[in-house]
């Protein structure tokens, strides 16, 4: 038996003629790019958030840039953010010539530190990247003041968590939804996954919905009039019809993650791996969405090429914090600096997690970890 990460096809198969439909009517109208499928899908995905705007975009990583641009992010600009996150978290702000400036995560969450972000502001700082990772949301309530009081930009990282939400004041908000700026990924393995490389920000002013939509088209405003520089960031209608079809699951398909981190929980309590096995710890009060099922593993490495030896496709995200990064030396960061962050990228260790995940797989995967420590 060969268990995979993740399985685009069996998801695919759950909505294809559906998806068909979408691409054909793509087709007929021979819109490729931005126009109605785009606006219509920025409606429907800010109805679901509760955001005001939704502006799509090429990738995660450009509505990450195109946020910070907006926010007038630039040289000599401080941005704080998670070095337990993937690169792009970080490259967007070096991109504009300000410098990343990272706190630790928290050991259980993997989420940044609030306490460690209030640390980190300083005078240069003018915008903050909370990552909500593996399909969970940081503790956005906990928002230093320091960062309220400089009027820094909230810029969150939903490039993993479409659909996480979290409980604050009488009030369920999604990730994207708390008051700044939301960057989401649709790459095809995310919860809410197009058919090749797609993105979106959403936001709360419309100056700031009209500024978005202006620097994804080269900062024009009409045709040949640039008012600034910008990008060429334009979501294709052929996604966006993809994700008009595939955002109607969205509930569906999270709740059947949910179902599979529940039942990874009961595997290992049954196997009695509570020592060698660390279960990812939902926060009070978050609903996880479980992009990834992370857990930390004791002899994660050896661990890694046990199960790979038995079919079973597990992942490290990260192998390296950000702070670490060779590109990102200028920084200043030493081995140390962020203890938390660099435990964690030798401990963790992604198991097979999608909503078609069957129930025997997972307890093949959980008595192939049990034959390890136990064998």
């Amino acid at each position: 038996m060969t268990i995979p990460s993740f399985d685009l096809k069996r998801n695919y198969a759950r909505v294809e003629s559906e998806i068909k439909e979408a691409i054909d009517r793509v087709l007929s109208s021979q819109h490729f790019i931005l126009g109605p499928d785009v606006a219509a899908f920025e409606a429907e995905a800010a109805a679901y958030l509760e955001t005001p705007y939704a502006v799509g975009c090429a990738s995660g990583s450009d509505a990450l840039i195109l946020a910070l641009m907006a926010a007038g992010v630039g040289p000599g600009d401080e941005v704080i953010t998670s070095p337990f996150s993937f690169f792009a978290t970080a490259s967007c702000i070096t991109r504009l010539g300000a410098k990343p400036v990272f706190a630790d995560v928290e050991p259980d969450s993997y989420n940044i530190s609030m306490e460690g972000v209030a640390g980190a502001v300083t005078p240069r700082t003018k915008a903050f990247i909370p990552v909500h990772l593996f399909g969970q949301l940081c503790k956005m309530e906990d928002t230093p003041d320091a960062l309220k009081e400089k009027n820094a930009a909230l810029v969150e990282d939903c490039a993993q968590a479409f659909g996480a939400h979290r409980a604050h004041g009488g009030r369920i908000l999604r990730g994207g939804a708390w008051g700044g700026f939301g960057c989401f990924s649709f790459f095809p393995t995310k919860n809410l996954g197009a058919y090749g490389d797609a993105g979106m920000a959403t936001c709360f002013a419309e100056s700031d919905a009209k500024e978005l939509s202006r620097l994804r088209v080269h900062g024009a405003t009409e045709t040949y009039l640039h008012e600034e520089v910008g990008l060429n960031s334009r979501m294709d209608s052929i996604q966006a019809a993809i994700l008009r079809v595939r955002l109607r699951m969205i509930e569906t398909w999270t709740e059947e993650r949910r179902d599979a981190a529940r039942r990874y929980g009961l595997l290992f309590a049954e196997n009695g791996l509570d020592g060698e096995i660390t279960q990812p710890a939902e926060t009070p009060g978050n609903r996880h969405t479980y992009h990834q099922y992370v857990v930390k593993a004791v002899r994660r490495d050896s661990l890694h090429e046990f199960l790979a030896g038995r079919g079973i496709v597990t992942r490290v995200y990260y192998p390296l914090p950000l702070h670490l990064q060779p590109c990102f030396a200028s920084a200043g960061y030493k081995k140390g600096s962020l203890p938390v962050s660099e435990a964690l990228c030798g401990e963790v260790l992604a198991l097979p997690m999608f909503p078609e995940l069957l129930p025997e797989e997972q307890e093949a995967v959980v008595s192939a970890i049990a034959e390890f420590y136990k064998g």
